[in-house]
Order: structure tokens, then sequence, then C-alpha cells
């Protein structure tokens, strides 16, 4: 059974890796998807999400929400001080980059429709307020996977 994608009012983030993903429009942001990935999650109702989104354009854009058919919820969380709080939106600044990362801001991805398997691909639909709708396809990597392994 598959959900169909929706627009989660909250915010969140996406995820990816070897593929990327453009938006942009002339004199605004310029936004690029790469390294993103999804661990195979532990739990069967929750998983994590990272990645980077660059800005080559001359505006700041902001990442607002995430949707997906895998999940009923996507939200960002930013990381400081290893403390882990849930935020609306992250900034992607002109000329600069957005980075999620384990051990810090990140997505979490909770009410799956299932449990994601390495080796699966899922989709993500970043929403911006300031660019483009970006979509991915992510994959799933093994748990305990670090990007350069």
């Amino acid at each position: 059974m598959t959900r169909s994608l929706r627009r989660i009012p909250v915010a969140a983030a996406l995820v990816l890796l070897g593929a990327t993903a453009c938006s942009g429009s002339p004199d605004g942001p310029e936004l690029k998807v790469s390294g993103a990935y999804i661990p195979q999650p532990a739990l069967a109702d929750m998983a994590a999400g990272y990645f980077t989104v660059a800005n080559t354009g001359g505006r700041d854009a902001r990442l607002t929400s995430v949707t997906s058919d895998l999940s009923g919820d996507i939200t960002l969380h930013s990381t400081e001080d290893n403390r882990m709080r849930r935020v609306t939106s992250f900034t992607v600044p002109a000329g600069g980059r957005l980075t999620l990362a384990l051990g810090g801001n990140h997505l979490m991805l909770t009410d799956l429709e299932h449990k994601p398997v390495a080796g699966e691909r899922v989709s993500l639909r970043l929403h911006f307020d300031d660019a483009d709708t970006i979509d991915v396809r992510v994959p799933v990597k093994p748990a305990g996977y670090r990007p350069g392994d």
C-alpha cells in the first residue's frame, strides 16, 4: 500500500546519494541537492535523513518542508550542544550550503508506511519558500553507514 505524496505544513527536509537535483530561477536561488541518504532504521516507525543543498544563486532560500510516500510526518531538526530540537525551516544561504549530517541537523521521518531496507530508494520532495520544489530518489544505506565508507 502506497501513501500519496502530501504536503506536511510542518518544516521538514530530504535525503539523496549519488544523484543530484536542481532548482532555481534567474537572480534567485540556484539549488542542487547531493550526498543524500537514509540509514536503514532500527525501528519500524522512525527513520532519519541526511543531505546537502548547495545554493549558487544570488538569494537565500528556505527549506520549509519535505514530503514522501514513505512517511506521514517529516520534520526538520537542528542539533546544538548535543540537544535536538524541531525547527520550522532551514536557510540555504546564497553562495553557500545547508548540510544535514549525522550528529547535526537532520530530517526525522515518522509514521512510516513500511520499514525501508538497504538498497531501497525513497522518493522525497523538498519544498522551498523561494525556489522550485526538488524531487529526489534517496538510497537507503545499511545501518552504521558513514559517508566516505
